[in-house]
């Protein structure tokens, strides 16, 4: 006997009716700030009452479908191969979305005996009450029914169901502190706090349970990337978090918008188009270049772990083609191994067709450490206008490349920010293009003065040798360079 499927259909006509109504005559639009914050506070009563009814629903379907023989179950008559499956197809929700309405059906909704028949008490019966009221959704039922039942094994019954009713009471906004009717993270943060109070055992099984479950794993490389998975410890997660927030805080930077050039030409400014997300990535790889020069990682062979990209002469010179990373199946742009090259030591091997090396040459173009030191302390980190890292963060480049002719000398050497290089060379100069007289306007591993950009002279300047120029909106520049080329080799 079908019992609701009409007072359902009278009520999806009459919502289906007033949402015409509300966007016909543009009632949203037209209601005065409080009105339409009365009117957004009785939509979300709908919803959690709508969402009430959807859990029992879910937990009929999962009651069905979980006893027995498989061919019994409500998920084989339909044609599914589990719960989630049923609940998607008939919601139209998504996977995540139809799990969560099973865990909370698992926790408010009451259990049938399977030998009996008599209706059991559910897991969280003043939750349950909550939820058929309105007052919670499912995501206040899980945010306070998670908590609650992870420590349940270790908490009395009667303290649990105390801190149940006590969550519930600032659900309704009836807590000790006549606090207003609190949302679903600040339900959360309640049970969160009464489940550490009331477990004996404290964070020691949650700990043990992340230690069982962490992990990484580098998924198989793509034409797009290598994809990454896993589950960190929340310490190492939180280390990795301050890293991105040391990298990715707002700098403060006193650029004069009116600022122009001798001819009235407006000055270069720079702009980040990353998202967070790449910038995230970036900072990444960055930190993994300082563990790898730190000298504090096991060795491979005797030398500290080394990125090892190599590309043919022709590649190289034409600048098409492809490049190979050692451990990556997928090949890799030019561009990627004239980075690394940029800050690399360049080992020159040449071989015959057949494979055999005749030759190893191996080119000491790299800042020691006693140079690095030295540019450090002068510069202070990277010479990017605004930028902020610290020089043990940077990579040192060349000014005039060494390609080019340029020395590996601390006056044509400057900090620069590694996770920005790449995205220099890929992008250009400020997004400026080619300079003229054919220069490379690019930021391909050296310094670009935004004024010498615009004059095609780039890295040449009236101070004397080693002295400092101010780049408007890019950086500095060194006074005597021969200008900034395009040519590199394979790093090592």
């Amino acid at each position: 006997m079908d019992l609701l499927t009409a007072p359902l259909g009278d009520l999806l006509a009459q919502a289906s009716q007033l949402v015409r109504e509300a966007a016909a005559g543009r009632v949203l639009e037209r209601a005065t700030e409080h009105e339409l914050a009365r009117q957004v506070s009785a939509i979300g009563d709908l919803a959690r009452l709508t969402e009430a009814l959807l859990v029992d629903a879910v937990g009929e379907i999962t009651r069905r479908s979980e006893h027995g023989c498989r061919d019994d179950f409500m998920t084989s008559h339909l044609g599914c191969r589990n719960v989630t499956e049923l609940v998607e197809n008939l919601t139209r929700m998504d996977a995540r979305t139809a799990t969560r309405l099973q865990r909370a059906a698992k926790a408010v909704r009451p259990e049938v005996s399977t030998t009996t028949g008599e209706v059991l008490d559910a897991a969280f019966p003043q939750v349950r009450s909550a939820m058929l009221d309105g007052v919670v959704g499912v995501d206040g039922v899980l945010a306070i029914c998670d908590p609650l039942q992870a420590s349940s094994p270790r908490i009395a019954p009667s303290a649990r169901r105390h801190a149940e009713e006590i969550v519930v009471a600032e659900a309704r906004g009836e807590g000790p502190h006549g606090a207003p009717p609190a949302s679903a993270g600040i339900l959360r943060v309640h049970a969160q706090a009464w489940a550490l109070a009331l477990d004996a055992d404290g964070a020691e099984p949650r700990e043990r349970a992340a230690l069982r479950a962490r992990g990484l794993t580098l998924g198989t490389a793509t034409p797009t990337g290598v994809p990454i998975r896993g589950t960190l410890l929340p310490e190492v997660a939180a280390q990795l978090q301050t890293i991105f927030d040391a990298h990715l805080a707002p700098k403060v930077t006193f650029d004069d918008p009116t600022a122009t050039y001798e001819d009235g030409e407006p000055l270069l400014t720079t702009e980040d188009t990353r998202t967070r997300a790449q910038k995230q990535h970036d900072v990444l790889a960055a930190a993994l270049n300082v563990a790898a020069s730190s000298g504090l990682l096991p060795t491979i062979g005797g030398h500290a772990p080394t990125l090892v990209v190599s590309v043919t002469a022709e590649d190289l010179e034409s600048g098409r083609g492809y490049a190979h990373v050692q451990g990556c199946e997928q090949p890799v742009t030019v561009s990627l191994a004239r980075h690394v090259a940029c800050a690399g030591t360049i080992q020159r091997v040449t071989s015959r067709d057949d494979g055999r090396i005749i030759r190893i040459d191996v080119r000491d173009r790299v800042f020691n450490r006693y140079q690095r030191r030295a540019i450090a302390l002068r510069d202070g980190g990277c010479v990017i206008p605004g930028c902020g890292v610290p020089a043990s963060w940077c990579e040192i480049h060349h000014v005039t490349e060494h390609a080019g002719g340029g020395p590996t000398h601390t006056d044509n050497g400057v900090p620069w920010e590694a996770k920005r290089t790449y995205v220099c060379e890929t992008e250009g100069a400020g997004h400026g293009g080619k300079a003229e007289d054919g220069a490379d306007g690019g930021l391909a591993g050296g310094v670009v003065c935004a004024d010498q950009q615009r004059s095609g002279r780039v890295g040449e300047g009236s101070g004397s040798a080693g002295e400092r120029l101010p780049c408007p909106g890019r950086g500095v520049g060194v006074a005597g360079g021969a200008g900034v080329s395009g040519e590199r080799y394979v790093g090592v």
